[in-house]
């Protein structure tokens, strides 16, 4: 597929709709009018305001659009927004954001990422708890550029807010049930209804269920990537004289077949592929037809999370102008991950991951207003317990490194189970001045204090044959590989917003800023035990800081029809936290960092029924001072060399040109309802997975279009949609490891991981509003 000539025949038909459509349909008053330009009230400044008077670049999309639209999961929310994307470590297991070149890759869970996710006001800390299901939501708001003096801790990039839908005194409710391609069923629901005149409550719940898109070739009735996810939330409020409260209580359950990889040949280290060489590691393997979805795995990996979360919210209005809010939040996350990392029938390597993580948070917040100021302060405590581990069941791989069979050696994997207790206070006030009727000067600061405990340690494991789990209590610890390494460290940091706000009209806002965004430092959790990677140098990494200047202008061209935001961007950072991997590893690195770039965004309703989204994201982002470094490890088959470039490099998940599009058509038949037909895609240029560059770690590029058509019945409270994603069958790949060379060469298994999205699916889905 030329995925330059699809989007550009998809914003060619974007534009040529809005030239031709207001002379074909100005007259049709029975088609229902916008549903891009839905006023959307958001709280990107922990208050209540128009989205289009924040002097962030916001992309908010509303419950009520993502029903229009289709959207029921992040990557589809994310994709709405230009220079934003969703990042998957390792696979659809758990995933983060990345925003104007700012994400984590590693999959390790200790490190949390510089794009912030948050759950009604909620900060959630672990990666691997982010995968959550998307359902029953009031907005979701993207803000873009760094957020730490509201928001606080690790927002660098920018954070992602889901606002879920609350209970009121008005009893309603819906039921939404699709089916599609791969026997997917998936069902969401919620009601909410008021207990008295001062109590109301509301339950919700999603489940997904079906078979995969994988096929294993070794076990061809078995399907991966399978989808078996439940989750549900029930909510409490009450509303009485000047107070509010709301009680929060949710779940989520998710166990899956995956860690499933592409088998790519690369037999020498090179960064090259082989296609069709043996590899001698895996029993002279080959792969047999080179079909994407498909591969030969004498294992099946698992996902098996399961996730918990508590949270009160108190609104008091302490007099008519200050507002008093308290949110005290308790949340857990359990994992237990494992693949077949060689993608392959030879039993050679099985990486696993666990996370133990408990999280409790408590905001105090005082806010208040009046004609020319608006003001905000407050305290936030953060703890955070986490018992992780990682390591790898590798008879295969340690038959190869040490020229011994597993009964000789008496071990046949390694285990490495590490801690971080972590202890963050901060206080934080940000004040909006009036200067006159148009002009309004935003400042604030936040300090944080945090000391955090680590320790961990690398064991040498014999794991029996049949286990499948890296938590398998039969397995039995052997010894440490290298001495355990502990630490602690205290961090004391801040971060700060300048702004100056000019809106000559209700219509047009121009807005300039500075902010000093952090990111707190942490530790690495290596696999391999080695005296090298076991020290300061590699196991920690110091804060983040990011000097952030921004400009743009937020335009409603004609009011509720043509509307165009832009902002232009510089980042210079300091101690750049960068993902990088060396060997089976992965750390995250000290370097340095400049990113530059911009962003559009066009919304139009040139007709009644007609909507039109464009957007368009560029960056140009380089990673310098990566320490360059070249590690040998001496092991009885030879010297294993990692090597990390010390040149300015291109960031990880980072493309230069991030482009979406969506056009909608809704109109009326008659007497017998509306129809609305909906073509929506992204474009992503071609980026990387590694630091290194190599073509084996990167994706040239591709185009995802998806369309629809929703039938809505005149007078009648349901709907029929019928849906596909990824419409052209594109194969692209979202992760990708290098793990080529053989241990004689150099490296280790002698072949890439690659990581592909889904092909296409279709889907039917009924809608219900009662």
């Amino acid at each position: 597929m030329n995925t330059k000539y699809t989007i550009r025949a998809l914003l060619c038909s974007c534009a040529s709709l809005a030239i031709q459509a207001p002379a074909a349909m100005a007259q049709d008053d029975s088609a229902t009018s916008s549903v891009m330009f839905e006023e959307i009230t958001v709280t990107a400044q922990k208050r209540e305001q128009r989205a289009q008077d924040v002097g962030i670049a916001i992309t908010a999309i509303s419950g009520n659009q993502m029903k229009a639209f289709g959207m029921t999961n992040a990557q589809q929310i994310t994709d709405f927004a230009p220079g934003v994307s969703t990042v998957q470590p390792n696979g659809e297991a758990n995933y983060s954001i990345a925003i104007r070149g700012v994400a984590n890759s590693d999959f390790t869970t200790n490190v949390e990422s510089p794009v912030a996710i948050y759950v009604d006001e909620t900060y959630i800390s672990q990666t691997s708890g982010a995968g959550f299901m998307m359902f029953d939501l009031d907005r979701a708001e993207i803000l873009r550029g760094p957020q730490g003096t509201l928001f606080g801790r690790n927002a660098t990039g920018g954070l992602v807010h889901f606002i879920t839908r609350k209970p009121s005194q008005e009893a309603e409710g819906y039921m939404e049930v699709s089916y599609g391609r791969f026997d997917r069923v998936r069902a969401e629901g919620a009601y909410g209804t008021p207990l008295n005149d001062q109590w109301s409550a509301r339950v919700s719940f999603a489940t997904n269920q079906g078979d995969g898109y994988i096929t294993n070739r070794q076990n061809p009735g078995q399907k991966l990537n399978n989808a078996n996810e439940t989750a549900g939330r029930l909510q409490l409020l009450y509303e009485g004289d000047g107070v509010d409260l709301l009680l929060n209580a949710r779940f989520g359950e998710q166990d899956i077949r995956t860690g499933f990889f592409e088998y790519k040949s690369a037999i020498y280290p090179t960064g090259d592929f082989t296609p069709g060489l043996p590899n001698p590691f895996l029993g002279d393997y080959v792969d047999t037809d080179d079909d994407v979805y498909a591969g030969d795995y004498d294992f099946t990996g698992h996902n098996d999370l399961s996730t918990r979360g508590y949270t009160a919210t108190l609104n008091w209005e302490a007099t008519d102008s200050i507002t008093l809010t308290s949110i005290t939040d308790y949340q857990t996350v359990k994992r237990d991950y494992i693949e077949d990392s060689d993608a392959s029938p030879a039993k050679y390597f099985q990486f696993f991951l666990t996370t133990d993580a408990k999280q409790f948070s408590q905001e105090l917040r005082l806010s208040g207003t009046n004609e020319e100021l608006k003001w905000v302060t407050g305290l936030y405590y953060l703890d955070l317990d986490i018992s992780d581990s990682n390591g790898g069941i590798m008879p295969g791989l340690f038959e190869a490194l040490y020229g011994a069979s597993v009964e000789e050696l008496g071990f046949n994997g390694l285990v490495n189970p590490y801690s971080s207790k972590s202890k963050s206070w901060s206080l934080f006030g940000q004040l909006e001045y009036d200067l006159s009727d148009t002009l309004t000067l935003i400042g604030g600061a936040r300090y944080i204090s945090e000391k955090k405990d680590f320790a961990y340690r690398d064991i040498v494991a014999l794991f029996p044959d049949n286990s499948t789990s890296g938590q398998d209590p039969r397995a039995e610890w052997l010894v440490d590989a290298v001495a355990p390494y502990e630490d602690s460290r205290k961090d004391h940091e801040w971060s700060a917003r300048l702004q100056m706000d000019y809106k000559p009209s209700d219509d047009l806002l121009f807005y300039a800023s500075w902010n000093r965004g952090v990111k707190s430092g942490g530790y690495n959790g290596p696999l391999l035990p080695t005296d090298i990677y076991v020290t300061d140098a590699f196991m920690k990494y110091e804060p983040e800081i990011l000097n952030a200047f921004e400009t743009g202008f937020k335009w409603d061209i004609a009011p509720g029809t043509y509307r165009l935001n832009g902002s232009v961007y510089y980042y210079d950072y300091a101690n750049y936290q960068a993902f990088s991997i060396i060997a089976l590893d992965t750390f995250t690195l000290n370097s340095q960092a400049k990113n530059k770039g911009f962003e559009l965004e066009f919304q139009a309703a040139p007709a009644r029924g007609l909507d039109i989204q464009l957007g368009v994201g560029y960056i140009d982002a380089k990673v310098s001072d990566v320490p360059g470094l070249t590690i040998d490890v001496d092991t009885p088959a030879g010297l294993v060399t990692a090597l990390l470039p010390g040149a300015k490099v291109r960031p990880v998940q980072t493309p230069k040109w991030n482009l979406n599009g969506l056009v909608r058509y809704e109109t009326a038949i008659g007497n017998a309802g509306n129809l609305a037909l909906q073509l929506d895609g992204q474009y992503r240029s071609s980026h990387t997975f590694a630091l290194t560059g190599a073509p084996a770690v990167s994706e040239n590029g591709y185009a995802i279009l998806n369309t629809s058509a929703t039938w809505y019945p005149e007078d009648k409270n349901w709907s029929l949609r019928f849906q596909v994603q990824n419409l052209t069958d594109a194969e692209y790949v979202v992760q990708a490891f290098d793990l080529s060379g053989t241990v004689a060469e150099g490296g280790f298994f002698g072949l890439v991981e690659q990581y592909y999205g889904r092909p296409r699916q279709w889907s039917v889905t009924f809608s219900l509003d009662f």
